[in-house]
């Protein structure tokens, strides 16, 4: 791709937070590196991919609403974790992270363990164990 070349199709990539580098040829046929604001099929690959994120917090919302799942299911999920990263960043086992996704071992679980997963998940402890603050969270993405 030449320099000129490189696509600046805003979306995702714009505001400076994120950029891609691409590599490119310059004027001089040396290979230098540019910025992009982004690229139209990688654009709507990350919209879709946003999408499908949101789909699935709205059922485990539901979910957790209706006392099937413990809020550290839905706060994993709006965190984009899964089970390893979250019990990674716990250090603990990802079995007690399954446990604890249950209502059941969520309500056994110590104000330590709650004080942690809620630093984990970028929320305060009352927040975490605070269900009818999870039907009033919004789950949008910004176009």
């Amino acid at each position: 791709m030449k320099l000129d070349e490189v696509p600046q199709d805003e979306a995702f990539l714009i505001e400076g937070k994120i950029r891609d580098v691409c590599y490119v040829v310059d004027k001089d046929g040396h290979y230098t590196r540019a910025l992009s604001k982004g690229w139209t099929p990688k654009n709507e690959a990350i919209k879709l991919a946003w999408d499908r994120i949101h789909e699935h917090a709205e059922e485990i919302r539901r979910q957790v609403l209706e006392g099937k799942l413990s809020p550290i299911a839905f706060y994993m999920e709006i965190n984009v974790m899964d089970i390893a990263i979250l019990a990674d960043y716990m250090g603990i086992p990802k079995r007690k992270v399954r446990k604890h996704m249950r209502m059941k071992g969520f309500s056994r679980l110590t104000q330590e363990l709650i004080s942690r997963y809620a630093e984990v998940l970028n929320i305060t402890p009352v927040e975490l164990v605070d269900i009818k603050r999870i039907s009033k969270i919004a789950i949008v993405h910004d176009d």
